[in-house]
């Protein structure tokens, strides 16, 4: 388990990094709005240890990830706005507050009734902030990734019972919304075309929700195959002494077919 004067040295070398006189120019010169990107990075590269099963990996993202939660503390700390002691009382407060079948008096609740308790709680706690719901698509950043949004939206819809019952009607629905697409391809109207794809979109992350997976994880293994793949056809054909680039359509299909059947 970490000890408290580990995280007082990493608090104490970020504050050496954007001493004014003896720090590092790069972390001196970054603000909230500069670093954030990286703090969404470090948050899929986390993600991407753990689907690779790469414990090594993840301990170290995970540093990575502390780090940018460190950064933006210690920058709010120099603007008198917070530190990281706020930080991490707000966190614990915040745990015990949602947690009440562990800490409070509802211990032997289900997991739905630890899910509305959590929801109502956390409404509570942005009513109280000034930030009450209006929808109860209230809450979901814009900033999500595109998929993950999507899901998040329709997991709030489902909770007032605006959802399918099962996953065969959803596949009617992915299957109507491309016989949409295609209508809007043959019309070929740029904004249409745009529009229906988007539904279509919508309409397969509705379906991996339904089967109890995760649109994203799903997209990022069919592109890790994809990449496994094409990597693989371009060393069968540097094997032959070419190169994709000079290769035509059939070549390049039955390279492809290869490649498949030799990492599978």
């Amino acid at each position: 388990m970490a000890q408290p004067h580990i995280i007082e040295e990493m608090l104490a070398v970020m504050a050496r990094l954007r001493d004014p006189e003896h720090g590092c120019p790069w972390d001196l010169e970054q603000d909230f709005s500069t670093i954030a990107p990286y703090t969404v990075e470090e948050a899929f590269e986390v993600a991407e240890a753990i689907a690779a099963g790469d414990m090594h990996g993840l301990r170290d993202e995970l540093g990575d990830l502390l780090l940018q939660v460190i950064f933006h503390a210690r920058m709010a700390e120099e603007q008198g706005l917070f530190d990281f002691s706020d930080v991490t009382r707000g966190l614990i407060d915040k745990m015990i507050r949602r947690h009440p079948h562990v800490f409070g008096d509802q211990q032997g609740a289900s997991i739905a009734q630890i899910k509305d308790t959590w929801e109502a709680t956390k409404a509570a706690e942005q009513a109280g902030a000034g930030k009450a719901r209006h929808s109860m698509l209230d809450g979901v950043p814009d900033g999500l990734p595109a998929l993950q949004r999507a899901a998040k939206l329709q997991k709030k819809a489902a909770r007032v019972g605006f959802d399918w019952h099962d996953a065969q009607p959803v596949l009617a629905q992915v299957r109507a919304e491309l016989d949409e697409l295609e209508a809007a391809m043959q019309g070929g109207v740029a904004d249409e075309i745009t529009d229906e794809l988007g539904d279509v979109l919508f309409s397969v992350v509705n379906l991996s929700r339904h089967l109890k997976n995760d649109a994203d994880l799903s997209l990022r293994g069919a592109s890790h195959k994809f990449e496994r793949r094409f990597r693989m056809m371009e060393q069968m054909a540097a094997e032959q002494g070419q190169s994709l680039e000079n290769m035509n359509v059939a070549a390049l299909e039955a390279l492809w077919a290869a490649a498949k059947a030799r990492l599978t």
